[in-house]
């Protein structure tokens, strides 16, 4: 268990956590906001769940962003797929874009199941890749209370589109030498999922590393592993368009643009927010990567607590 680290009265505290999304464990950590009581009785309050993007873990720069809502006075869960950071699961860093859908839904169940919870006030908070889970997840499931959606992945072609077609080429190669080794039982075959122009990684703008590095730097339990990513997922990912589902959704959403994105485009955004029935957004001046790192991330996470009071407010009787 952790607490806070900020000086006097602590503002949450963190427990280890963990639930099963189809068999497999899924860590997670939960944040409560101090002197809030997980028993009979208790008040109910309302929880976000988190999950970082393509390829990240939990311990990178996300628990900057639960301890902002964990000192709203929200319930947090924030978790890592299955074969991801402290997860479990086999091969490891095999990113499979419905199993991860799996999990977001059984860390849903898992929220609501916990004491002290609402379960019919449950948030969806994520951020590049899973930014478009939450979407997608938010559509199907009409219990969701509201959803954030951080510089979100909408549209696999606009994605696609904005890589020289040489990158293409190559991951598409080196995709079917993965799926090649995964018929015969080997493999996989692993590329770098952030790297510098002409690494070959997935993610090669020319702000991807160094804004990686930033978030690394300033994420204190952040342990360092190979970025890299089952090759396979670089077939996937062109066709995966979770915009094209968010006219289910019956909740407040919040997206968040960076304007100068070219990770995930922000005109693709605009667009797909259009489609939204009740949506804010939002645009900052800045990449990608931004929003995770001061001096924009107080901004953007100063915005979207202000979202959740007013949406989805903390009353506790």
């Amino acid at each position: 268990m952790e607490t806070s680290p900020s000086p006097g009265v602590p503002t949450f505290v963190r427990e280890d956590a963990a639930f099963e999304s189809c068999g497999v464990r899924c860590a997670a950590w939960v944040y409560r906001p101090a002197g809030a009581v997980a028993g009979p009785g208790a008040g109910a309050r309302p929880a976000v769940v988190m999950a970082h993007g393509f390829g990240g873990d939990r311990r990178t720069r996300l628990p900057a962003f639960a301890e902002r809502f964990a000192a709203a006075g929200y319930v947090v869960v924030l978790f890592d797929y299955r074969t991801f950071g402290d997860s479990d699961g086999r091969p490891r860093r095999l990113l499979r874009i419905r199993r991860q859908h799996d999990d977001w839904r059984s860390a849903v169940a898992f929220a609501r199941s916990l004491p002290g919870v609402d379960a019919d006030r449950v948030v969806l908070w994520g951020t590049s890749l899973s930014g478009g889970h939450v979407l997608r997840v938010g559509a199907q499931d009409g219990r969701v209370a509201a959803v954030v959606a951080q510089v979100p992945h909408v549209d696999g072609l606009s994605s696609a589109l904005a890589l020289r077609p040489t990158l293409s080429l190559a991951l598409g190669v080196r995709a079917f030498a993965d799926l090649a080794l995964a018929a015969v039982g080997r493999g996989p075959h692993y590329v770098p999922s952030i790297g510098a122009p002409g690494s070959g990684a997935v993610l090669q703008s020319p702000d991807a590393l160094p804004g990686w590095n930033r978030m690394a730097e300033q994420s204190p339990e952040h342990v360092p592993v190979a970025g890299v990513v089952a090759a396979r997922v670089s077939l996937a990912m062109p066709f995966y368009s979770p915009g094209r589902a968010v006219r289910g959704l019956r909740c407040p959403v919040l997206v968040q643009v960076a304007t100068d994105d070219v990770v995930t485009p922000p005109g693709a955004s605009r667009k797909v927010a259009g489609r939204i029935r009740d949506v804010r957004v939002l645009e900052y001046s800045g990449g990608h990567f931004d929003p995770y790192v001061p001096p924009l991330f107080e901004h953007v996470a100063a915005d979207q607590v202000a979202f959740l009071a007013e949406k989805v407010p903390v009353a506790v009787s």
